[in-house]
């Protein structure tokens, strides 16, 4: 069986991973909003009774009309039906993609759930994902080169560095930045919301320098882990046969390292690279609490504290549908750097 029949099988699987997945969710979040739902409804029959008593149109038999009204919203809110019932819908619902509405206005006055992931996801890419493309950036070159010069100053340099930034609270390093080059020197905005007023240029200007700290904080604090990691890879790559036989043979140095080891060693990278990404477009909850900035995480952080439900369960289902969407695409990669990954694929289908 060849590698296309292969991703078929693997795109299968994560269809029915993403299925079991929101029904779980589903499962889950359904009785957990079965409560909020019961205490919405006696309060909005509480508000509609007052209502009506303040226009002196009060129901002649209070019980009798709070009976009827409490029936009209469980069947509007599917109350009525059975528990299996409403996951299965639920989870119908969220895989076509309709997550609903939020109770309270998110992002000023947006309340579709669809629109609201839609306006912060982007947000999400442009300041966790370019941070994340930065960190693999200096990651491979500093790992890289600290493999070639095993055991000298600068390898060792890396090292202590690594284990110091990783080491560090993103959260805490983000609120010292803004201490210091924020309130203290006033270089840089202290609140990562742009400025709606400007418009072209000036409005690029003003998100570009909003992002400097944020960007600084999150590459400052993960860039040494990377670099560790990618050193030791390569290390071992470097120990292969195949490359002392490229080197025998009297390969430049430079085309064996990055044309032979680095390529060997792609893999386990490709993979921290992808899933690097995707962790990324989920923002993070208390770094974008800490610089105020409108994506993912800060979104999520919104929908934990109101109970939005709907919300939750639409920020879960992407989320997850990317981790598996990162995993296709490992797989891609992996039959294109490596020959022996198609060849053992074929070979257990």
């Amino acid at each position: 069986m060849g590698l296309g029949k292969y991703l078929v099988i693997r795109i299968i699987n994560a269809l029915i991973v993403l299925s079991i997945v929101t029904l779980v969710v589903s499962a889950l979040f359904v009785k957990v909003a079965e409560k909020d739902l019961e205490n919405r409804i006696q309060e909005l029959i509480n508000s509609e009774y007052q209502s009506l008593a303040q226009r002196g149109r009060a129901p002649a038999n209070p019980d009798e009309w709070r009976a009827e009204r409490i029936a009209y919203y469980r069947h509007q809110f599917k109350l009525d039906r059975p528990y299996w019932w409403r996951v299965l819908y639920y989870s119908k619902r969220t895989i076509m993609l309709d997550f609903g509405n939020t109770r309270i206005p998110i992002f000023g006055t947006e309340r579709n759930v669809k629109n609201i992931i839609s306006l912060a996801l982007p947000r999400t890419i442009l300041l966790f994902t370019t941070a994340q493309i930065i960190v693999i950036i200096i990651g491979l070159l500093l790992g890289v080169k600290a493999a070639q010069m095993v055991g000298s100053a600068f390898d060792r340099s890396l090292s202590i560095l690594a284990l110091v930034t990783t080491s560090i609270p993103m959260w805490w390093f983000g609120m010292m930045s803004l201490l210091i080059f924020a309130f203290k020197l006033g270089w840089f905005p202290a609140n990562s919301m742009p400025d709606p007023n400007l418009t072209g240029l000036a409005h690029v200007l003003d998100v570009a320098k909003r992002l400097v700290l944020p960007i600084f904080t999150i590459v400052f604090v993960l860039f040494g882990g990377w670099a560790w990691v990618t050193r030791n890879i390569m290390i071992t790559t470097m120990q292969e046969d195949f490359i002392m036989a490229a080197r025998a043979k009297g390969v430049p140095e430079r085309k064996v390292i990055y044309g032979h080891a680095l390529r060997a060693a792609a893999p386990p990278i490709v993979t921290m690279t992808i899933f690097s990404l995707l962790g990324s477009l989920g923002g993070a909850i208390i770094t974008e609490s800490v610089f105020n900035w409108p994506g993912m995480g800060r979104v999520y952080w919104i929908a934990i504290q109101t109970n939005e439900i709907n919300l939750v369960m639409g920020l879960t289902f992407i989320s997850v549908a990317l981790y598996l969407t990162g995993v296709i695409i490992a797989d891609i990669s992996y039959g294109f750097l490596d020959p022996r990954v198609r060849v053992g694929a074929s070979a257990k289908m």
